[in-house]
């Protein structure tokens, strides 16, 4: 290649066929296997080599790609997106990548190997996501869901989740909390956890108060459990503002653990708003997204890009901060963290 557009002889030579084959596969015309249609899609996303099947070769279906189905979260744009594609007529075909950026690009091969109408992604972070870049060449419809800072030429739906994190962190502010911790997913698999954490750091500054090191954790293993023993022994804690719900599940499971109380030792607060979080007790403080209403407003953008030509457009739905049971006032008399005092197991 010279810098120009890849040619079908190129693609055909990445993947190990036919120019015939390649050309089968970019049009959508004539039988090919689904290991060879994959492997060429693979190739030509790579190389940037326009698949253009016509119309009449397109599923009616939509793509979907999520991070995981463990967060509630993401099964609540699931049902949106289900809800916009059965009122069209159309089925949905899902994957997911559990937060590995490695998976993003295969999933996505996969996912238009099957001649979608248009995708609703969700990816880990969208400035670095090549997978979101492929489907930007292609211009294949596509909207992301809970992602920011989305490219243009891609329709986007989100909150504004450093504005809402910056209004938890106040909260805890006001209630007279000065040492507070923010625990997220890793960064890097989300950028929404970076954008939340932006927001805690907006607070403090503001309250002139300094930030605590964030604690990065893996989104799958902390979901059965986060060791919290460092940082309580570092810097004890008051409060701690957690990325999302099913994290401060788990963080609340901690503090018992460890001989504490929630919200008498230690306030916690969540994110996202799912319904594990109003029926635990005690219930929890939270933003709550609109996740459905979410997934019906991205699927039905990317319907009216492929249906009707129109333009993708970035929308913000609003977020609600939802006062529960996991906050209380500073007390400078809270019991305080030590190892003779930790708890076997309690479940959350």
């Amino acid at each position: 290649m010279d810098g120009g557009t890849p040619t079908v002889r190129e693609v055909a030579a990445k993947a190990g066929c036919s120019i015939a084959t390649v050309s089968r596969v970019a049009t959508g015309n004539g039988p090919v296997s689904g290991p060879m249609q994959k492997r060429v899609v693979q190739a030509a996303l790579q190389l940037g080599f326009p698949l253009s099947p016509a119309r009449d070769n397109q599923r009616a279906v939509l793509g979907v790609l999520v991070p995981s189905l463990t967060n509630p979260v993401f099964a609540g744009v699931l049902a949106g997106v289900e809800q916009a594609a059965q009122a069209n007529g159309l089925s949905v075909i899902l994957a997911q990548t559990h937060y590995d950026t490695a998976r993003e690009v295969g999933i996505v091969a996969a996912l238009m190997a099957e001649y979608p109408v248009g995708l609703v992604m969700t990816v880990c972070d969208p400035a670095t996501s090549e997978a979101l870049a492929q489907v930007a060449r292609q211009r294949l419809p596509a909207a992301t869901v809970y992602n920011e800072n989305v490219p243009a030429g891609l329709g986007a739906v989100s909150v504004d989740n450093r504005a809402a994190m910056r209004r938890l962190t106040g909260e805890l502010i006001r209630l007279g909390h000065r040492s507070i911790l923010f625990l997220g997913g890793r960064f890097a698999s989300s950028d929404r956890a970076a954008c939340r954490h932006a927001g805690y750091r907006d607070a403090m500054a503001a309250a002139g108060l300094p930030a605590l090191p964030a604690q990065e954790v893996d989104f799958v293993d902390a979901a059965e459990d986060v060791d919290l023993t460092p940082v309580f022994q570092a810097h004890a804690p008051s409060a701690i503002v957690v990325s999302n719900d099913l994290l401060a599940v788990t963080v609340i499971a901690s503090l018992r653990r460890m001989g504490l109380r929630v919200p008498d030792d230690v306030s916690v607060t969540g994110f996202d708003g799912i319904d594990i979080a109003r029926h635990m007790s005690p219930r929890l403080t939270t933003i709550v997204q609109p996740s459905r209403t979410m997934g019906v407003l991205a699927a039905s953008m990317v319907l009216g890009i492929a249906q009707a030509g129109r333009a993708p457009c970035h929308l913000r739905a609003d977020f609600t901060f939802i006062p529960g049971e996991t906050i209380a006032p500073f007390r400078s008399d809270r019991r305080s963290f030590s190892p003779i005092n930790a708890t076997g197991p309690i479940q959350p």
